[in-house]
């Protein structure tokens, strides 16, 4: 059974209490936006996702999506759906108020996200991708085009994609062949195929603006010889509306192992009208605007599917009456106790609980700087929180896109038999989840960027915005009491980190491979002990709490023990990754490529 209620008051702890001494300070933009609104806001957030989305999931699982004549038709109640989503103004949320958007800060947008990707993570990425586009216009399109498509984005009333991928190139853009040529009134003629563009192509909206990287005539080979362009299924009239349809079609969508109710496309342009985003041939840059965001959704994708899955192994978990617990019948009025009695099921449900807790802790740490880069008065923390950003995302893409396989698969272990079958619901968010590591750049991409792109950058500038508040920390809080524990994990798993970051610099001058195959194990790292300082904020926080007599004394002892778990059972996984990149390349390389 598919279970899920915003865990709201988690959501209120990592936005209100955890990070308020994370450096980036109180932004004045945001003045506005007090706990009592924000608690409002994701209140009435809840109960969209809860009545309204949660319910389509399964069934728009079940049904999928449907081409007709060129025409994607999505699953029975989304169109009914996305309207209401829209008029609620959800669509506008974190976006710029001059655009139309509600200006509401990141770190609350992202809780939101969070709560639509648990309900039904097809329909929202409708919207995501929507607010991608959003971010890459409003950052390099000219001001015209700023006027013309981003109110009509913003309100929901049309909708927008990102097209890169081609039948014969996925990662390496460089490869690509669609073809752009000017014309004499400014546009251009763009013509080319993508594959596995989410959203390609639906009947939610009355235009979708796909945003296209192609090569002008005179583009350089490679990389640097890309463009980005704005083409519109439907071509605006003067007065804004959607006039004759542009040279876009989708011959097919795809089908697959999740997902479903997604519209995933293979999309023809044909001399279709397009405008220039940006510089020519620095369409990567523009791109990466909207990929950067994505990225970061994607990660959240990870941490709202993690979230229904755990909470459905729960609702299981306290129904489900099997065996007696080994210490003797718990339940002795029933005819057997409830599997939650178990010490395996425990374990499964308290992975799931600490991964779920720890993530959302991390997203909320990243979302706060995503508010302190763009909107602090203060130029150096709006470089410092600049530079986290970029070390955190693809740490955030990719650590929570595995953590959320790993949840989604222990909630079908928990349900046994049950779990295998469709009734139950849970095998669905096993294979939605599953996506997640692969699009908007594999998880091993992510770790090559991390380490090749990331941790040499301006000398290391990136980590030092991530490794001083955990050494500050560790300093500060390394004293008897019974935190100590927790805070000498923290201090070996971090000193783990060091020699690692160490060794991968060291080696990788040397020989590029020895950085490409420590890549995975270091993003691992570098995530869990970044996990591992949140859940210690949060336990000396819970702790004071508790000493000073607050009421809500269930929620911070729940927190204590959760943080606890992790740093027993979960944080050792440290030890294991610092030694696997300590072993270096060489069983990793030494077969021939033709004895595989």
């Amino acid at each position: 059974m598919q279970v899920y209620d915003a865990p709201l008051r988690d959501m209120r702890f990592v936005l209100n209490e955890l990070h308020s001494d994370d450096g980036f300070g109180a932004l004045p933009i945001h003045a506005e936006f007090t706990p009592d609104l924000t608690d409002a806001i994701l209140e009435e957030a809840a109960k969209f996702c809860r009545e309204v989305l949660l319910p389509l999931n399964r069934p728009g699982d079940e049904e999928g999506c449907h081409l007709e004549n060129g025409v994607v038709r999505t699953p029975a109640g989304f169109i009914e759906a996305y309207k209401a989503f829209a008029e609620g103004g959800w669509t506008s949320l974190a976006s710029s108020p001059e655009w139309g958007g509600q200006g509401v800060p990141e770190a609350v947008g992202k809780l939101v996200e969070e709560m639509i990707c648990s309900a039904n993570l097809s329909f929202g990425l409708y919207p995501g991708l929507t607010h991608g586009a959003v971010c890459a216009i409003e950052g390099h399109a000219s001001d015209a085009l700023k006027a013309a498509y981003l109110p009509k984005l913003v309100s929901g009333e049309w909708a927008g994609t990102m097209c890169l991928t081609e039948p014969h190139c996925g990662t390496d853009l460089g490869l690509l062949r669609t073809r752009a040529v000017p014309q004499d009134d400014g546009s251009y003629s763009v013509s080319g195929a993508k594959i596995f563009i989410s959203a390609g192509e639906h009947d939610l909206t009355g235009n979708i603006v796909h945003l296209v990287l192609a090569r002008l005539p005179d583009a350089p080979p490679g990389i640097k010889g890309i463009s980005l362009f704005l083409v519109p299924k439907f071509l605006p009239k003067e007065d804004g509306t959607p006039g004759p349809r542009n040279g876009v079609t989708c011959a097919a969508i795809e089908h697959k192992m999740g997902l479903k109710a997604s519209a995933t496309c293979q999309m023809l342009f044909d001399d279709a009208t397009g405008w220039l985003v940006g510089e020519p041939h620095k369409g990567m840059a523009a791109m990466f605007t909207m990929m950067n965001a994505e990225r970061l959704s994607v990660g959240i994708q990870g941490l709202g599917v993690g979230e229904a899955a755990y909470q459905s192994a729960v609702w299981y978990a306290k129904d489900r009456l099997q065996g007696r617990s080994l210490a003797g019948a718990k339940y002795p009025d029933k005819p057997a106790d409830p599997i939650i009695v178990h010490p395996d099921v425990r374990r499964m449900l308290m992975t799931m609980r600490a991964y779920n807790e720890g993530c959302r802790a991390l997203s909320a740490w990243v979302a706060r700087a995503l508010d302190a880069e763009t909107h602090s008065p203060d130029p150096e923390v709006r470089q410092r929180a600049s530079d986290f950003v970029a070390l955190m995302t693809p740490v955030v893409k990719a650590l929570f896109t595995d953590l959320a396989s790993d949840s989604a698969n222990l909630a079908v272990q928990c349900y046994g038999g049950h779990g295998y079958i469709r009734e139950s619901g849970v095998e669905q968010y096993a294979r939605d989840a599953r996506i997640t590591m692969i699009y908007e750049g594999t998880n091993g991409v992510q770790a090559l960027d991390l380490v090749g792109r990331k941790l040499g950058a301006n000398m290391g500038r990136y980590l030092r915005s991530f490794f001083h508040p955990v050494s500050q920390f560790i300093e500060e809080n390394n004293v008897d009491g019974p935190m100590k524990p927790m805070v000498e994990g923290l201090a070996k798993a971090f000193g783990a980190l060091q020699l690692s970051t160490a060794t991968i610099a060291q080696r990788g001058l040397k020989d590029p491979e020895e950085a490409g195959a420590a890549s995975a194990d270091y993003l691992r790292l570098l995530g869990l002990v970044a996990m591992g300082y949140c859940f210690a904020k949060s336990t000396r926080i819970a702790g004071l709490k508790l000493f000073f007599g607050a009421e809500d004394k269930a929620f911070y002892d729940a927190k204590i023990k959760t943080a606890t778990y992790f740093f027993e059972r979960i944080l050792p996984q440290a030890t294991a990754s610092f030694l696997a990149i300590k072993a270096g390349k060489t069983s990793m390389m030494a077969l021939a490529d033709d004895a595989f």
